[in-house]
């Protein structure tokens, strides 16, 4: 069955939509990054092996999970979960993030490398107009405390791009791959990996309702819908609409922990959702007119 062509893009931009107050979660919680990656990627792998044990048609067909594409899919799961914990605990925030917006670059140039698909020079104007916008969101900032902790903290963002880029890559090539099992091994094993490394107690020093919010509604919500349009759309336009997050992101923790953002923040944020915007109206399939009738005379 064929699917309109905006559906992808409609997934992507609803999963990214979703995943915006990630980050307030996450500071809500007060939890250290292996305490956070315990609760989250256990909450997350859970709710995903427990929606497909209850819709799934034959529950144990799980043969793809051990191809390629889907150790592929299993180990990015693991390592951007992790990373993101680990960056977003060690960084600002604004940092990690600038780091995860180079997302769109790696999905493009690892789906040309790995699969020789061809990125639009619509997407190419759109990833640079978004990245300026972010870099001059954070650019008002003034101190980001850029040292080698924060360093550290941002090649943890940069390792959650490539990975989620290539994760989107391989779910685009891979469409007997079941979603759901795959990320929700690779969320379970960075889980049981946070609770083993977590001190003795610090997973429960702090708040858990938000951090489980994180895990069983807003993780499963935006990574089934973004994966998803993964099938439907270039890697590329997936990773571009997860921009949203970086701008929208700290919006949210404005509005919760009163937090202003600066006036290059709103500027930045600004030119991102504008980007954004025409990129959408620009991929929007235009209708072709339909040919006149045929004059016959009679």
């Amino acid at each position: 069955m064929t699917t309109h062509p905006l559906y992808g893009l409609g997934l992507a931009t609803l999963g990214a939509l979703i995943l915006t107050p990630d980050v307030l979660l996450m500071r809500l919680s007060g939890l250290d990054g292996l305490s956070m990656l315990a609760w989250r990627g256990t909450a997350l792998g859970l709710t995903f092996w427990a929606i497909w044990l209850l819709t799934a048609r034959r529950p144990l067909a799980l043969a793809p999970l051990a191809t390629r594409a889907g150790i592929t899919v299993i180990l990015c799961q693991t390592a951007n979960a992790a990373l993101f914990a680990l960056g977003v605990s060690l960084a600002p925030a604004a940092v990690v993030l600038l780091a995860v917006a180079t997302m769109p670059v790696w999905a493009a140039v690892l789906a040309r490398l790995l699969h020789g698909e061809a990125t639009s020079r619509a997407t190419w104007v759109a990833m640079a107009a978004v990245l300026a916008g972010i870099a001059l969101a954070i650019s008002g900032k003034g101190d980001l405390g850029i040292g080698p902790v924060a360093l550290l903290g941002a090649l943890c963002g940069l390792g959650v791009a490539v990975t989620l880029g290539l994760s989107f890559v391989t779910l685009r090539h891979a469409p007997t791959l079941p979603l759901l099992p795959a990320m929700g091994t690779g969320a379970l094993i960075s889980g049981l990996a946070g609770l083993t490394l977590a001190a003795p107690g610090a997973p429960t020093d702090g708040a858990i309702l938000p951090i489980l919010a994180t895990g069983l509604v807003i993780l499963p919500a935006s990574f089934f819908c973004l994966s998803t349009a993964s099938r439907h759309t270039a890697a590329s336009n997936v990773s571009l609409l997860m921009l949203l997050e970086t701008v929208l992101g700290p919006l949210w923790v404005w509005l919760v922990l009163a937090e202003a953002p600066t006036p290059r923040m709103l500027a930045g944020g600004a030119v991102v959702v504008a980007s954004l915007a025409l990129y959408l109206a620009a991929t929007r399939p235009r209708r072709r007119p339909l040919p006149a009738a045929p004059n016959i005379p009679g």
